[in-house]
């Protein structure tokens, strides 16, 4: 570890294959608190190289707990957290509603770390026991459209790094993984990134796997449609600058995408959405997101229809059905 980090400092970069190796190191425990920690900070004074990025996942696909859904498409809707926004939980919200439309979802998603409350800490919250056990997520599948992928449970080699990342509170390269390590590695993936740079590489990672995806950006900072003003957008199919216009919605004030500060507030905030009991625009925002994600399975859909299937799936008490049968 020595070696990597004076390299790391004089602002060398790592192979695709150096970057597994360390990363599959740390896995094996093989480095101290210490060195974990300045490795990780040093990729905070600097983006990941494409070749970093792509060795980092090969090291956390291969190290991660293996679910085998025997071809069933699924979607996942996620951003890389670290955009400082603390907004409430979005994705995960949009990830219900997907589910409440007719759509297998498996949701992969962890503790807040650069955010107050994490999609894990308000499913905790709500009391949904999490599981890597494949017959459980089989059945909930079945049963709700929908799966929570608790992170530390199917990346169980890197808990060494839970400490480190909780302890500096702020956005490191695991957040940038996050995202592109679901073990399902469904077939239908919605991103959102905190970087326009950070776009460019999850779109080629994406183009070379083959699969459908969506990937977003907001260009005042947020990971997710932020419906507060213009969305960078990129597709295996098209790559457009959105606006809020494009959703038939209303632009909206970040203040208003606020998440609270505790699980509590987060709990209060994620039911009111499925109840239609919440405000226009954190209704809204989730509109714009679950449907951008049915768009990206039904690309041949406009993307108005896909709103009105998520508005459908709200008013219909169908999103708030999914998450009482995913918690029974």
């Amino acid at each position: 570890m020595k070696e990597i980090l004076n390299r790391l400092f004089e602002h060398d970069k790592l192979s695709r294959s150096e970057a597994k190796e360390v990363l599959m190191n740390i896995g094996a425990g093989v480095y101290n608190e210490v060195q974990i920690t300045a490795f990780t900070t040093a990729f905070n004074m600097r983006p990941l190289t494409l070749e970093e990025l792509q060795g980092f996942r090969d090291a956390l696909l291969a190290l991660c707990v293996k679910v085998d859904l025997q071809g069933m498409p699924t979607m996942d809707i996620v951003g890389t957290g670290g955009d400082n926004k603390n907004t409430f939980n979005i994705s995960t919200l949009s990830c219900l509603v997907v589910a409440g439309a007719g759509y297998k979802v498996t949701k992969h998603g962890s503790y807040g770390v650069s955010s107050a409350v994490g999609s894990s800490d308000v499913l905790i919250q709500l009391g949904y026991p999490f599981s890597n056990e494949q017959d459980v997520l089989l059945r909930q599948l079945d049963k709700a459209n929908i799966c929570f992928l608790h992170a530390p449970l199917f990346h169980p080699a890197l808990k060494t790094v839970v400490p480190v990342r909780k302890q500096l509170g702020t956005k490191t390269f695991f957040n940038i993984m996050g995202p592109l390590v679901n073990p399902v590695q469904p077939t239908h993936q919605m991103y959102g990134t905190f970087s326009l740079e950070l776009l460019r590489s999850y779109q080629y990672i994406m183009e070379q796997s083959g699969r459908k995806f969506s990937i977003v950006y907001a260009l005042d900072g947020y990971d997710e449609i932020s419906l507060t003003g213009d969305i960078k957008w990129v597709s295996n199919h098209s790559e457009k600058l959105l606006n809020p216009q494009h959703f038939n919605l209303q632009k909206i004030n970040g203040q208003d995408l606020h998440g609270g500060e505790t699980p509590e507030d987060a709990a209060t905030i994620f039911l009111s959405v499925l109840e239609n009991k919440a405000t226009i625009s954190q209704r809204n925002v989730v509109l714009a997101n679950a449907g951008l994600a049915i768009h990206t399975i039904h690309p041949e859909k406009s993307l108005n229809d896909c709103v009105a299937e998520a508005l459908e799936s709200i008013e219909s008490g169908n999103a708030l059905l999914t998450l009482k049968k995913l918690l029974s």
